[in-house]
């Protein structure tokens, strides 16, 4: 019987290749380092979040009061950016389906990649509006990196932002030790939560390295974003398709 190497995810509609099913964690943990990295970091060069919405609707709301519309519109803009960035990603897996040798998650890191070195490039400039640039490009980035990895071994997880994977560890720990009747498929394992705990462990170790190479080298600290990027999608592109060969061999 042919084995197929690409199907469609039934889960919220995701159209990725069944050879990077998400199952890696080392993965996940270095786009949890890479999403605290961009968020810390876009924070301290742009004053805004690059990773999520809602610290950046707070933020919105405040300069709307303070009737700062300049900065109201970065917040938005970010926003904004940030949740294009979702949808694209989808829609750039589609062509994935059609092209078996092609791989989906090194092609998003590789986006990544060029929006983060052309955003750090574009700040070192010292460029018009290069501060809103480089918001842009980064929300940009995370957004398809928010968009493109959204689970691992069959459990929700955000590499951008904690509060859902935080609301989903606390909640399913309460309803787990509160409820006898829950059925025992929606409760996690032990090890799924220390999986979890794990990739929140990598964001804030990104975030604070993030923080401390743009302190100390500017926008050219993003860099080290970028690097990160370049080795989990040449690690990726390896493991695909030493996949794809032991699939063609059975």
């Amino acid at each position: 019987m042919r084995i197929r190497r690409w199907e469609l995810s039934k889960l919220q509609g995701e159209i990725v290749p069944t050879n990077i099913r998400l199952t890696d964690t080392w993965l996940s943990f270095g786009l949890a380092f890479v999403g605290g990295y961009g968020d810390a970091a876009g924070f301290v060069l742009a004053k805004t979040f690059t990773g999520h919405v809602t610290g950046n609707l707070v933020l919105g709301a405040i300069a709307v009061a303070a009737h700062d519309w300049r900065a109201t519109l970065g917040h938005l803009s970010v926003i904004v950016t940030f949740l294009i960035g979702v949808p694209l990603s989808v829609l750039i897996a589609r062509p994935f389906k059609a092209w078996p040798s092609a791989a989906f998650l090194p092609t998003i890191m590789g986006i990544e990649v060029i929006l983060i070195v052309a955003a750090s490039w574009v700040l070192a400039s010292d460029v018009a509006h290069g501060v809103a640039i480089f918001a842009i490009f980064v929300s940009l980035a995370l957004g398809l990196q928010n968009g493109a990895f959204r689970r691992i071994d069959g459990i929700g997880v955000h590499t951008t932002y904690l509060t859902g994977m935080i609301t989903s560890l606390i909640s399913t720990q309460a309803e787990k030790y509160a409820s006898v009747e829950t059925p025992p498929p929606l409760r996690a394992p032990g090890s799924q939560m220390c999986l979890l705990c794990a990739i929140g462990a990598a964001f804030v170790l990104g975030a604070g390295t993030g923080a401390a190479m743009v302190l100390h080298f500017k926008a050219l600290g993003m860099l080290g974003a970028a690097l990160l990027l370049i080795v989990l999608m040449l690690r990726t592109s390896i493991r695909t398709r030493r996949s794809e060969i032991r699939t063609v061999n059975f």
